[in-house]
C-alpha cells in the first residue's frame, strides 16, 4: 500500500518524526542489547561496583525473570487467541455494520479497540486493526469514504489504555505474591482494588477514551483532504481452516469439542471457587480466566492448536528480551544504582509531583524497554523506592509507570508493528493520528495523577 499523502495540518508536522523513526530507531531487541551495555558501564562509573561483580550481578540475574515472563508471554498469546476464534471474528463482522458515516467510524473502532484493551491487551491490539479492516470494506460497500490509514490509526489508539485495564502487568505483578517487586514493596501486596479497580483509575480510563474519541471525530479528513481508501482488491479477511483431515480414531478424538469443553468448564469451576474463597487477581488468574473463555468456545483441540501456532510468532521476541531485562535488573539491585536513581529521582519531586514526573520519566523509558512488564522490571522497583522515601501512596507509583508505559506506545513503533502488517500500512501513514493521541491521552493521565496526589 502506498504511502498516504494528506494535506492536514498534523500530518506535515509529523513528518520529521516520522522519518526519524523510520531511518534510526531500531528493533526492540537492539536496545534492550544496548541498555545492557549502557547499565553495567553506569554501575561501573557510578557506583563502587568492579567489572566482575557486574557480569556477576548481570548473570545472577538472567534467570530471575522467568516465571513472569511465562507469565506475560500467556497474555499476549492468549489475547492473540482470543482475537482470532470465530465467535470474536463473526462479533467483528457484525460491530463493522453500525458507524452509518465515517465520522462515527473513527470514534467506532477508538471505543471498541480501547474496550478491548482493557480487557486484555493482546486482543485490543488485534481487534482494532480488524475492524478497521471490516469497517473499510463494508465503507466500500456502502459507498462511503473512510481514510483508511486514519481507521487504522484509531484501532491501535485503543491500546494508549490497556495498563489501565483488566490485563495490566504492573499492578497485576504488584497484587502478586512472591513477585519480583515484593522487595520493594516490603514483601506485601497491593490489591487491584487500589490500582486497576480504584476509582480514580476507571474514571481515568474512561477520560482518555472520551476524549480521545472526540479528538478522533476532530480530525478526520475534511473534504479538501485526500481520501485513502482500502484498496478493491482486499476483501474481508476469510477465516482461517483450522479443521484437519479426520481419518483415524485420533483425529476424530481431536476434531471432538468434548475435550476442550470439559477442561474449559473445569478451569472456570476453579475460578468460580478461587474467588468464591477470597481468591485474589493475579497475573496467574487472568491468565487462566482467558485460557477458560478460549477452551469454551473453541470447536476442537484442532482448532486450538491452529490459533496456538498462529499467536505464537509474535511472543518469540519478549522470549529473547525478557532475560536482558532480568539482567538489567541484577546489575542495578546488586550494584546499588536502584538506589542511586531513586534518590536522584526523591531530589526533584515532591509528594504532589512525583506522578506527573513519573509519568514522564516512563514514557521516555518506553522507547527503551517497549514491553510494559520488561519496564517494571527496570523502572518499577526505582519508582517504588522513591515513593517510599516522599511518603508517596506505592499505587501512585505503579500507576504512574503504567501510564508512562502505556502513553509513548502512540508513537513507539514497536507494538505497532504487528498492526501494520495486517493492515498493509507503514508506521508513517499513521503517526500523525496517533500523535494526536499522545497529546489528548497524556494530558488526562498527568491530571489524574495530580489530582490524586492532591
Amino acid at each position: 500500500m502506498p504511502t498516504t499523502q494528506t494535506r492536514s495540518p498534523q500530518r506535515s508536522v509529523m513528518r520529521p518524526i516520522n522519518r526519524f523513526l523510520e531511518q534510526w530507531v531500531p528493533s526492540a531487541l537492539t536496545f534492550a542489547i544496548v541498555l545492557t551495555l549502557v547499565v553495567a558501564v553506569l554501575a561501573m562509573t557510578l557506583t563502587q561496583t568492579s567489572p566482575v561483580d557486574v557480569v556477576k550481578g548481570w548473570g545472577d540475574g538472567l534467570s530471575g525473570l522467568l516465571a513472569f515472563m511465562t507469565q506475560m508471554c500467556l497474555i499476549l498469546l492468549l489475547g492473540y487467541m482470543l482475537a482470532n476464534t470465530r465467535p470474536v471474528r463473526k462479533l467483528l463482522r457484525w460491530l463493522a455494520r453500525v458507524p452509518g458515516t465515517a465520522a462515527l467510524a473513527y470514534v467506532f473502532v477508538f471505543v471498541v479497540a480501547a474496550v478491548a484493551s482493557l480487557i486484555t491487551w493482546g486482543l485490543g491490539l488485534i481487534v482494532g486493526t480488524l475492524l478497521a479492516r471490516e469497517i473499510a470494506v463494508v465503507a466500500r460497500e456502502r459507498g462511503m469514504k473512510v481514510h483508511f490509514p486514519l481507521l487504522v490509526a484509531a484501532g491501535y489508539s485503543g491500546f494508549v489504555v490497556w495498563h489501565m485495564g483488566y490485563s495490566g502487568s504492573g499492578p497485576l505483578t504488584a497484587a502478586t505474591p512472591g513477585s519480583f517487586l515484593a522487595p520493594s514493596l516490603h514483601d506485601k501486596v497491593i490489591p487491584v482494588s487500589q490500582t486497576t479497580f480504584s476509582t480514580w483509575n476507571m474514571l481515568a480510563a474512561l477520560a482518555v477514551i472520551v476524549v480521545c474519541g472526540l479528538l478522533f471525530f476532530l480530525i478526520r479528513p475534511s473534504k479538501d483532504d485526500e481520501i485513502y481508501e482500502l484498496p478493491a482488491r482486499v476483501g474481508s479477511e476469510a477465516d482461517d481452516d483450522a479443521d484437519d483431515e479426520v481419518i483415524t480414531p485420533a483425529d476424530r478424538i481431536d476434531a471432538s469439542r468434548i475435550l476442550t469443553l470439559l477442561l474449559g468448564l473445569g478451569l472456570a469451576a476453579y475460578l468460580v471457587v478461587h474467588f468464591v474463597q477470597g481468591g485474589t487477581l493475579t497475573l496467574d488468574i487472568v491468565n487462566w480466566s482467558f485460557l477458560a473463555l478460549i477452551l469454551l468456545i473453541v470447536r476442537s483441540p484442532f482448532e486450538l492448536i491452529h490459533l496456538t501456532k498462529k499467536a505464537a510468532a509474535n511472543v518469540g521476541e519478549i522470549l529473547v528480551q525478557f532475560p536482558l531485562y532480568a539482567g538489567i535488573l541484577g546489575i542495578m539491585a546488586s550494584s546499588g544504582l536502584i538506589k542511586l536513581f531513586s534518590d536522584a529521582f526523591v531530589s526533584i519531586a515532591t509528594p504532589v509531583t512525583f506522578g506527573v514526573l513519573a509519568l514522564i520519566s516512563a514514557g521516555f523509558v518506553n522507547f527503551f524497554v517497549p514491553s510494559g512488564g520488561g519496564q517494571f522490571a527496570v523502572q518499577g522497583p526505582i519508582m517504588l523506592d522513591a515513593a517510599n522515601q516522599l511518603g508517596v501512596d506505592p499505587s501512585i507509583a505503579i500507576m504512574a509507570v503504567a501510564y508512562g508505559d502505556q502513553w509513548t506506545n502512540m508513537i513507539q513503533p514497536f507494538w505497532a508493528l504487528p498492526v501494520l502488517a495486517i493492515a498493509g500500512l507503514k508506521m508513517r501513514d499513521i503517526l500523525g493520528y496517533t500523535f494526536v493521541t499522545l497529546l489528548g491521552s497524556g494530558v488526562v493521565m498527568a491530571a489524574a495523577l495530580l489530582f490524586v496526589s492532591l
